[in-house]
């Protein structure tokens, strides 16, 4: 049986049921895993040339040779096999998450006098684990805090009940500096060391305001009670606590036991951030890299990135907040969409990170590896611009006049997103009189690509136009005199709004204004600008000098530039005598220029 055959009669046995299923190649390899929650629209979709028009896809499936796929009950049963599978074969086409390093969590040890410090290792003792914390620095920001509170022991002595007793431990340095009570001479009891390690628990889960409610009861209860030093030592404990509190606090104290989940992408990644709040406190924070396989939405990207993040991190959070709506159901956890308000700003916030994750990440690989660079800018082009091809040639028109006098047009050419000075144009039109945009515009396009299409020289994958929709119909009319309508995109920018106008569309399409095809197409447009009104100021100033000097007989351009570079201006040169003007230029020249201006 042929493969084609085979995958065939898999097709027709697959259920209508939640599921995983893996794509095998030739050589027994997984090379994709997926989840469904309909197994046979899903995976008969992708034998179904008319569903997807991505190359990636394409070379996925014809590598296909055999499917095998497992029934599951929900669609959460289903993302979360899928997650382990991926992390278990590593298939070739499954997005990964590229960080996958052990991050520190802080460990209440379960012991007598229980020791609380950092670790990397999870040990199944029944002691407490709180994190992992993918920021080293909260991480002892936190651990810094409890010490300022609390005075626990950080010796490893095995300080068991009979131990102490015996008088088997003497008390350390720690405990003469004030940093340890004793509990090795039995001068601290286990159950006010138990008072202190609940305390520090509440800060672990950022429950500070449960805490700071008890500690001012104590204090009160204490003041009341005459025991002031007492007292004085919980006030400065709570005032710890609120400063510390303070830099933590974003948002209202209500905001609690919340995951906020956000993506910023590219053309080859998307980058996540992940925030879990408690009591209006960022307690963790995390971004992370996902490189893109089979072009995958940002949706599919963070469902991903939601599941494999909370599990790494232990979230029990019941509300997750994301920047999208999303197919994605775990019971007992609600999603939403934050609008306005503080639960809004926690979302900007983290978006905030994950772009800014995304751009650092985007700076890295310039330097690293230009022309992966290049590429994913051009595919970040073609696709937001829907384009045919990789815009590896961008010319860019823009006309330069000042109320119709001395016209210009500029052409500038990048190539591979970056300028070709080499190949930048200057055009002095030639059909049109008078201030006219449209004509100018229509007359230059012609010229430009009839040039090339003689020469045989290579065309662009893509025109930019800089005006609105006048300007881009003048240069389309062009292009069908010319047989290339079809054959080149083309686009016009205006300037106002930084509207996007395609051929035959009344409205225009506005682009993020983070967008690397915006900047890029900015980029263009600014500089062809430049370029034009830069060649318009040297015309005027020639056209100026030519108007005053060049009209006199037997005076050439040449003369003319000696004579202002000398007097700097054309009334100097008016009121020059003879004897100056000889200074300057020959005394023929001279002796024409002075007759001109004075007479015999």
């Amino acid at each position: 049986m042929s493969a084609e055959s085979h995958i065939d009669a898999i097709l027709k046995l697959l259920p209508h049921k939640p599921g995983v299923y893996q794509y095998y190649d030739k050589e027994g390899t997984i090379i994709y895993v997926g989840k469904a929650k309909d197994l046979k629209n899903r995976v008969s979709s992708y034998f179904n040339k008319q569903q997807h028009e991505s190359g990636k896809t394409l070379m996925l499936v014809r590598k296909i040779i055999d499917i095998k796929y497992i029934v599951v009950e929900t669609e959460l049963d289903a993302l979360l096999l899928e997650n382990s599978l991926i992390k278990k074969y590593k298939p070739r086409y499954n997005i990964n998450l590229k960080d996958d390093k052990t991050y520190p969590s802080i460990v209440i040890r379960n012991e007598p006098f229980p020791r609380i410090f950092p670790t990397r290792n999870i040990e199944k003792d029944g002691s407490e684990y709180h994190g992992p914390y993918a920021s080293v620095k909260i991480m002892h920001a936190v651990l810094d805090l409890v010490k300022k509170l609390y005075q626990l022991r950080s010796c490893s002595l095995p300080l068991t009940e009979k131990n102490i007793a015996a008088g088997k431990f003497k008390v350390c340095l720690e405990y003469h500096l004030g940093n340890c009570k004793g509990p090795c001479e039995g001068k601290q009891s286990l159950d006010d060391y138990d008072e202190s390690v609940a305390g520090i628990r509440k800060i672990l889960k950022g429950n500070y305001a449960d805490l700071l409610r008890e500690l001012r009861t104590a204090m009160n209860e204490n003041a009341a009670n005459y025991a002031f030093e007492i007292a004085q030592e919980l006030k400065e404990k709570i005032e710890t606590l609120e400063k510390f509190q303070a830099k933590s606090t974003i948002v209202n104290p209500g905001i609690s036991n919340v995951d906020v989940f956000t993506i910023a992408s590219d053309s080859q990644a998307g980058y996540v951030n992940y925030m879990k709040i408690s009591n209006g406190v960022i307690i963790q924070g995390y971004t992370t890299e996902l490189k893109k396989k089979m072009d995958e939405s940002d949706a599919e990207l963070l469902e991903y990135a939601i599941v494999g993040i909370r599990e790494r991190f232990q979230s029990t959070s019941t509300e997750i907040y994301i920047p999208f709506e999303m197919d994605l159901n775990i019971p007992g956890v609600e999603f939403h969409v934050p609008q306005r308000g503080d639960k809004k700003k926690l979302l900007d916030l983290s978006l905030r990170n994950s772009t800014h994750f995304m751009l650092d990440a985007q700076k890295q690989q310039e330097l690293v590896d230009p022309e992966r660079h290049v590429n994913r800018i051009m595919e970040t082009v073609k696709k937001d611009l829907h384009l045919q091809e990789l815009p590896r040639h961008i010319e860019c028109f823009d006309n330069s006049n000042i109320q119709g006098t001395n016209p210009v047009s500029a052409c500038v050419v990048f190539k591979n997103a970056k300028p070709s000075k080499q190949d930048y144009r200057i055009f002095n039109p030639k059909t049109v009189v008078g201030p006219n945009d449209f004509d100018t515009m229509k007359e230059v396009v012609f010229r430009r690509y009839r040039r090339l299409m003689d020469e045989n020289e290579g065309l662009p994958q893509l025109i930019i136009i800089d005006g609105g929709k006048g300007q881009l119909s003048a240069a389309l009319e062009s292009l069908d005199q010319l047989g290339l309508r079809g054959k080149i995109a083309i686009i016009g920018i205006a300037k106002r709004l930084e509207e996007i106008y395609f051929p035959g569309d009344s409205f225009p399409i506005y682009l993020d204004k983070r967008s690397e095809t915006l900047k890029l197409i900015q980029q263009l447009r600014d500089e062809a600008h430049r370029f034009g009104i830069t060649k318009h100021r040297n015309k005027r100033s020639k056209d100026a000098i030519r108007s005053e000097l060049t009209d006199i007989k037997g005076i050439g351009f040449r003369t003319t530039q000696a004579l202002i570079v000398h007097f700097k201006t054309v009334n100097a040169v008016k009121e020059a005598s003879l004897e100056k003007l000889e200074e300057a230029v020959n005394k023929k020249a001279a002796a024409i220029v002075y007759q001109h201006f004075h007479g015999k």
